[in-house]
């Protein structure tokens, strides 16, 4: 079984410890993470700004870069997400139209693949604190994770989960959006911020390091001592300090 890892350029260049967190979770159970050094940016950005041209480029390296994977891995519900617009992209091409939904059935955002594929929902992890959980919208409306999450979670030794409210709602970042529409955007966020507070929640998790990056830093603009992890950092951290 070829496992490959399909890192996102937000991870890659900014938070690497997500990835490496998966790779040192999934190897307890076996996967070894294969990282094919072609991929690059899944063509969301480009996507979204309408041009299509440019993003049927990125699209055709990432086909490229994972053709001979078994699953691919990715620690973004928004990055996997965009794979699923691939057939959009490619409806008039019959050959890459095949391959892009060939892609599509074997890409996995990383709880999708832990508790569906592997069937793992315990890691034995201990992680003594209040936590609240941000579903991002790609993650949930896109590919439907919802479940996942909660129960690895739900098997975290020591965590208090707490409800964010009005968790479901855009924390304003949208890629391009937030450049675009920058003052809606920063009125989203700051709401997104007040809620997590309300929580009183030591510790922010979600599956998108997009969100979890615009939300971490309105928050530390305002001086608010919240810690925010994507789930495979605080699932990781909670097995090795177990």
């Amino acid at each position: 079984m070829k496992v490959s890892l399909f890192i996102t350029c937000l991870s890659d260049a900014i938070y690497p410890r997500v990835g490496e967190a998966m790779a040192r979770l999934l190897a307890q159970y076996g996967v070894s993470l294969h990282f094919p050094r072609l991929q690059t940016c899944c063509g969301q950005p480009a996507y979204n700004s309408g041009y299509w041209k440019e993003a049927r480029e990125s699209a055709k390296t990432i086909l490229d870069a994972f053709e001979d994977s078994d699953f691919v891995i990715s620690p973004s519900g928004s990055c996997t997400g965009m794979i699923h617009h691939y057939d959009k992209l490619f409806e008039h091409d019959p050959v890459m139209l095949e391959r892009a939904n060939r892609l599509r059935g074997k890409a996995y955002e990383f709880t999708q693949f832990l508790v569906q594929v592997l069937g793992v929902t315990d890691v034995g992890a201990n992680f003594p604190h209040k936590v609240t959980y941000h579903p991002s919208c790609h993650g949930t409306r896109i590919l439907g994770v919802k479940d996942e999450p909660m129960q690895l979670m739900e098997k975290v030794r020591g965590l208090t989960l707490v409800p964010l409210p009005f968790a479901e709602d855009c924390c304003g970042f949208g890629g391009t959006f937030a450049v675009k529409m920058a003052d809606i955007s920063g009125a989203m966020v700051t709401e997104k911020a007040d809620h997590v507070l309300e929580t009183e929640a030591e510790v922010l998790v979600g599956l998108d390091m997009a969100c979890l990056m615009n939300i971490a830093g309105n928050l530390h603009f305002r001086g608010k001592p919240v810690r925010v992890m994507h789930l495979a950092e605080l699932l990781y951290e909670g097995v090795k300090g177990a």
